[in-house]
């Protein structure tokens, strides 16, 4: 296993630590191969079809350690995708029980800008970098290896490893399992990089476009037209009148960017200046707080926009982009969000990125954020995690898996 480059005594002491806890374990490799294992299988989905990729090599070496550890596992192709596949691996049985969730996938890399090969686990400066260290597959190792620590005869209730896949892109993976109706557990843990720090509410997103189709003509007399681009200057201004009522009923001072927001982002119009605009097209995206709906969103904005270019003349289309992300809020009175608070000694906090943490609680799960990696290394050259942050992750899970599956409380 080429784990490359130590520096200092951090790495060496570090390594003596895993030593010993492997002798409690069964043949599960060491913490460090099942993440070289892990980054070296490329799993990269992209609306590009030139870089999207199958995960299904990565669920199948995860469901091959799982059945080491005796874990029932479940392949399931996610319907009317092409390679992508989600895992559900159960050791012990029950009807309560704790979920670690993660998505196999990653973001595409740009290769230029890499010092280290995103694909090989580099050991330098006290970090390990590669491509999904932080976010997320990682996770899945700390996952195992924590639960390597245990035989099938302590649980009281199970434990289940999920793997999903296009959590980046499209959530196709969480939403098959929310369709299906499992996994069912009472309380989940996704491993999405937040700094050891318990998340237990996040903001939602919808991406929705705007397309106005008037009539072109010469732009030397307006009456042979109808500007498209003229009414989508109407629909900006309705929009930004919008997005100031919506911050100005929802707050919530949890959140760094306290108020949900609308973001213009893609506008196209036209094709010559002569020419009056016969078609133009606007897309954007709102972040709603837990409060809101996107339902709502989605028929308050397509109902403000034909209200707005009534009697114009114009015809218009409002249509999603994406199937949204609600958002999500686990109260913090919730058993899981306590026990998390303490064991980090962090008061849960609020989030503006997407998780599918919504999915996980729409079958019925109590559901927090919580994993070792940086939302800062998410998305970046030269992702890395940081070697300080391996025993803290292991203890926690280790703990967590006590809790909610052995009987072995702590006390709140």
């Amino acid at each position: 296993m080429a784990v490359m480059r130590e520096h200092g005594n951090e790495g060496k002491t570090l390594k003596i630590q895993l030593l010993k806890r492997e002798r409690l374990m069964s043949s599960l490799p060491s913490l460090f191969t099942l993440i070289h294992e892990l980054i070296a299988l490329p799993s990269i989905s992209c609306v590009n079809p030139q870089w999207d990729q199958s995960n299904l090599a990565v669920i199948e070496r995860l469901a091959q350690w799982c059945e080491t550890l005796g874990f029932r596992c479940e392949i399931m192709p996610v319907p009317d995708t092409v390679g992508k596949y989600n895992l559900i691996a159960t050791l012990g049985t029950g009807s309560g029980g704790l979920v670690f969730a993660g998505h196999t996938d990653t973001v595409p890399y740009d290769a230029g800008r890499w010092q280290h090969d995103p694909f090989t686990l580099t050991e330098a400066d006290h970090r390990l970098y590669g491509l999904g260290t932080s976010d997320m597959k990682a996770f899945f190792a700390f996952a195992l290896t924590a639960a390597a620590q245990f035989r099938a005869e302590q649980f009281q209730e199970p434990l289940i490893l999920l793997a999903t896949a296009d959590e980046e892109c499209s959530m196709s993976g969480a939403r098959a399992l929310a369709a299906a109706g499992k996994p069912k557990a009472r309380y989940a843990i996704i491993g999405e990089p937040t700094g050891l720090r318990p998340v237990n509410m996040h903001k939602g997103i919808i991406m929705e476009a705007v397309r106005i189709r008037g009539l072109s003509g010469h732009s030397s007399d307006p009456s042979l037209g109808n500007s498209a681009l003229e009414g989508m200057h109407k629909v900006v201004g309705a929009l930004l009148e919008w997005r100031a009522e919506l911050q100005a009923k929802n707050h919530n001072p949890v959140f760094a960017v306290p108020f949900p927001t609308l973001n213009l982002g893609h506008i196209h119009g036209g094709d010559n200046p002569n020419r009056i605009c016969g078609e133009c097209e606007l897309h954007l995206d709102i972040r709603p707080l837990p409060s809101m709906k996107i339902g709502d969103l989605h028929a308050e904005l397509k109902q403000r926009v034909q209200k707005t270019l009534t009697d114009t003349g114009l015809n218009v289309e409002v249509f999603s982009l994406f199937n949204g992300v609600p958002p999500v809020e686990t109260p913090a009175t919730s058993e899981i969000v306590r026990v998390a608070e303490k064991l980090t000694q962090h008061s849960a906090e609020a989030v503006a990125f997407c998780t599918e943490a919504p999915f996980l609680n729409a079958l019925g799960m109590q559901t927090i954020v919580l994993g070792p990696g940086d939302i800062a290394q998410a998305h970046q050259p030269d992702e890395y995690i940081a070697l300080d942050r391996i025993n803290p992750t292991l203890e926690l899970l280790t703990t967590m898996i006590q809790h909610f599956c052995c009987g072995q409380k702590i006390s709140l």
